[in-house]
């Protein structure tokens, strides 16, 4: 019998995107294989490790390496005061030199034109490039320059690439949403600032964007902030929790696929 192509969006959210670890070891444990990858921002990073058959184990071991001291490069402000060198190294590392192409998942990897205000859509190149692009959240770190083009955060403009997963031939798009919001009435750096004002730009473009998703998972990590690299493990638990939550949906989803589509 034919078999859907099933798609995973990943959404943005910085460290809150570690729950995606634990949503997709809570698919492969119930052996449901994914097609194709989309991601926005830590999406993007935890997207491409997937793509390029990284273990559960090492995407935990990926967490992990993220702390500030490995990624924080502060450099003169003038269009963002982190450099983002340490971390593209890092994601080079990770990713050991390759490229989109080289993904044994098809991957699409989202990011945002600064100058035109459009949404690139990376399937081929660098992956160190593209996501270190995905990754560049405004003000804080330097845009990455591609090909010309001044890149920024792909949660700018998508926060959740359903739409770019379903263009890519999805027939079931499971999508990751931890755009969950939480006051913070203890902000105590630029930092923080930063980081709140684009939560709460990005809640709101959730709010009036509909997402083109068969099934939404949706890790309840508001309590953790976009900084919270410290608890990793706590993150990641509650992705998988909300992944195993949603296995009969998606199971169900196949079958009802198949029932439509049978031959």
């Amino acid at each position: 019998m034919k078999k859907p192509l099933i798609g995973l969006a990943l959404g943005s959210g910085g460290a809150r995107g570690f729950a995606h670890i634990g949503v997709i070891k809570a698919l492969r444990e119930n052996n449901i294989a994914i097609d194709l990858i989309g991601g926005s921002s830590m999406g993007a990073l935890v997207g491409a490790m997937v793509g390029l058959g990284h273990s559960n184990e090492n995407l935990i071991k990926m967490a992990t390496l993220f702390k500030r001291k490995y990624y924080m490069d502060y450099t003169v402000p003038k269009m963002g005061f982190v450099s983002g060198k340490k971390v593209k190294e890092l994601i080079r590392l990770l990713s050991h030199h390759k490229n989109i192409e080289d993904s044994i998942i098809p991957l699409a990897i989202v990011a945002t034109d600064l100058a035109k205000g459009e949404k690139v859509v990376f399937r081929k190149g660098s992956i160190a490039d593209a996501v270190r692009a995905s990754i560049s959240i405004p003000g804080i770190f330097v845009p990455e320059k591609v090909d010309g083009r001044l890149l920024v955060d792909g949660g700018v403009i998508e926060r959740v690439p359903a739409a770019v997963v379903r263009e890519m031939g999805a027939d079931i798009v499971i999508a990751v949403d931890i755009s969950h919001f939480k006051a913070q009435p203890m902000m105590t750096s630029i930092l923080d600032v930063i980081v709140q004002s684009i939560d709460i730009m990005q809640r709101e473009i959730v709010k009036y964007h509909e997402i083109s998703a068969d099934v939404m998972i949706r890790p309840m990590v508001e309590q953790y902030s976009s900084t919270a690299f410290k608890n990793v493990n706590e993150i990641i638990a509650i992705g998988e929790e909300a992944g195993k939550r949603q296995i009969d949906t998606i199971l169900q989803s196949i079958e009802v696929w198949k029932e439509k589509n049978h031959e």
